[in-house]
């Protein structure tokens, strides 16, 4: 719909999840727009409901209740335009309900194509299932078998740079045809198969699949090896979710007719909020959802987007898999407190069969900490290896490194780079005292030089990601205003260095602050700052704090609810091999940062 932003006064936006409905209402006051109530309620997409539009309802209503504010008219509809106290001017959904969108994605070459598509699925919101390519080192016979035991709800297919050879794009076109994917959503569904390859290859490719598919083609994602050009494909996406995901699920067709906008994935939702703040503020960003089964990863830097999804990284259903993959003696490395590692392994069983539990004692509460630094740190790590230049490009060489060419793919996320860390999830989120919350992200991302810590106050950013596609000012204002706790700002220059020598000095001037001294390699201190302060970092020799070895630094930083912390620990972290002096060090580090004071009330 066509939308006067100057006439946008009351929003209200909804976030239809797997398990929880969450609703809230955004209203113009004295001119400026302000979150004012937020309701929730259980997802009502499976049996014995199968009407999403119940859920959300529920959770509009009791968000009236709290407003005052009639928003449901007598026949159970949104009630728009706003007039008077009833009704809104705007209403806008994401969803991730019945698994959010699962997609499989194919292409010619693993690490060129098939990752421009894995790029373009991931970044659209979807969870990829698999991976295929004509170089996976899987024999034709398993693919086909692989591409049969999948169900996604759609497949993207690409390959071949615009004017090159057909021929591999096409085989790998005749390898899905007779496997004869069939869709999550049932037989009477026609599969959506998107192809964004070689534009020469396009005959070929509609020739292959028969009318059992619903074929699109779009632009190729790789139109040449130094370009990347995955918006057209992304928005197929987000289209075809419309036209075929949600209009198959139960209910959707009827909240579809409700929305002012398209019906969003909710990590894309996610996405697109990141992308606009780090656009408006010229800022590189990165944000991560942790959630019971999967760890998000959104980052944006130089203006280039990622996202990754850890499909094995969680607080709950997947502790296991997170206490696998990164070993006990990597978690335990974490805690200041001896635990015994036989308990601690009936902790993760206890959790597996409960995995809706909270902690209710201090030990459970360190111990799960310990655990969300690692999934945090194994995310970020795969994010990191997945966020990169494109393959395949040549770079620019001088005669001295003739025989040391690189082909691309190196990581562009730069912790020295990175301005914001915006944390989000249940362990994050709900973490008893915000410094513990700090302490995670700074610990799992080790960002580097001069980085500012917030986190998604209330699980807002999917509802200001769809807003952002009506009215982009609304949801910037609302992002900063509303949905973000600011916690502070971390410095932490690089390099290593010995125990007891000095790493920085610093000097604090501002906002009822006026500080200066050492910090010694190995250290953390915490200056407490609500407001902002001009900062005077200089890194001893070796060490960089953003503006090269042992230079000078001059910033204005920001506090928040946390304050400043002078990371003086080095980058890479590095901590001891010994578990017990591993712990010592821990010690120090939560006594520094008043992590577990007695009178915190732990599990509540």
């Amino acid at each position: 719909m066509s939308i006067d932003p100057d006439k946008i006064n009351v929003i209200l936006a909804t976030d239809c999840g797997s398990t929880t409905t969450k609703a809230i209402l955004i209203q113009k006051i004295d001119g400026h727009y302000r979150q004012t109530h937020r309701g929730e309620a259980p997802t009502t997409v499976e049996a014995p409901f199968e009407d999403v539009t119940m859920g959300v309802l529920n959770s509009v209503n009791e968000v009236a209740e709290l407003a005052g504010r009639r928003l449901v008219d007598d026949n159970g509809r949104i009630i728009s335009p706003a007039k008077g106290n009833e009704g809104c001017d705007v209403y806008i959904s994401t969803s991730s309900a019945g698994g959010g969108l699962q997609m499989m994605v194919a292409g010619v070459v693993r690490k060129m194509t098939a990752d421009s598509a894995e790029r373009a699925a991931l970044g659209a919101g979807a969870i990829v299932m698999d991976v295929i390519s004509s170089n996976d080192k899987r024999k034709p016979h398993e693919q086909i078998q692989r591409i049969r035991q999948l169900r996604p709800d759609m497949i993207l297919i690409s390959g071949g740079v615009d004017g090159g050879t057909t021929t591999h794009v096409v085989e790998l076109a005749e390898l899905i045809a007779p496997a004869k994917p069939r869709p999550r959503l049932g037989g009477a569904y026609q599969l959506p198969v998107l192809y964004a390859g070689n534009i020469d290859a396009r005959d070929a490719i509609k020739s292959t699949f028969d009318k059992d598919v619903d074929l699109k083609i779009t632009e190729n994602l790789r139109p040449t090896l130094e370009r990347e050009n995955l918006e057209p494909a992304r928005d197929l996406i987000h289209d075809v979710f419309l036209e075929h995901v949600m209009a198959h699920a139960p209910g959707y067709n009827k909240l579809m007719s409700w929305t002012h906008a398209p019906i969003m994935p909710t990590p894309g939702a996610v996405g697109n909020i990141l992308q606009e703040i780090a656009k408006r503020e010229g800022i590189n960003a990165v944000g991560v959802d942790i959630g019971g089964a999967t760890t998000d990863v959104f980052s944006v830097f130089d203006e280039t987007f990622n996202r990754t999804v850890s499909a094995n990284l969680g607080m709950s259903y997947s502790i296991s898999n997170v206490c696998t993959e990164a070993t006990f003696p990597n978690i335990l490395r974490w805690s200041h407190l001896a635990f015994d590692e036989r308990s601690l392994r009936n902790r993760v069983k206890n959790k597996m069969v409960r995995p809706t539990t909270i902690p209710q004692t201090l030990e459970e509460l360190v111990f799960e900490q310990c655990v969300a630094r690692e999934a945090l740190r194994l995310a970020y790590v795969q994010h990191k290896s997945f966020a990169t230049t494109l393959r395949g490009v040549q770079q620019q060489r001088t005669i001295g490194d003739t025989f040391d060419q690189k082909t691309g793919g190196q990581s562009i996320v730069n912790n020295m780079k990175l301005d914001l860390l915006v944390a989000s999830g249940g362990v994050l989120s709900h973490a008893p005292r915000l410094e513990q919350t700090a302490m995670m992200l700074i610990d799992a991302f080790e960002p580097e030089g001069i980085t500012m810590l917030a986190k998604d106050s209330i699980f807002m950013m999917p509802h200001l990601g769809v807003l952002s596609q009506v009215h982009p000012a609304a949801a910037v204002e609302v992002f900063e205003k509303d949905c973000l706790i600011y916690l502070g700002t971390c410095i932490a220059p690089s390099g290593r260095g010995k125990a007891g020598k000095p790493c920085f000095s610093y000097t604090i001037d501002g906002d009822g602050v006026s500080e200066s001294g050492d910090v010694m390699f190995g250290e953390l201190e915490l200056i407490r700052l609500e407001g902002r302060a001009q900062l005077v970092v200089q890194p001893a020799r070796g060490f960089d704090a953003g503006a090269g070895s042992g230079k000078r630094v001059q910033r204005e930083v920001r506090g928040g609810a946390v304050g400043v912390v002078l990371d003086g620990r080095g980058r890479p972290l590095v901590l001891p091999e010994d578990r017990e002096q591993s712990r010592q060090a821990m010690q120090r580090w939560v006594r520094a940062m008043s992590l577990y004071p007695e009178a915190v009330a732990v599990g509540t």
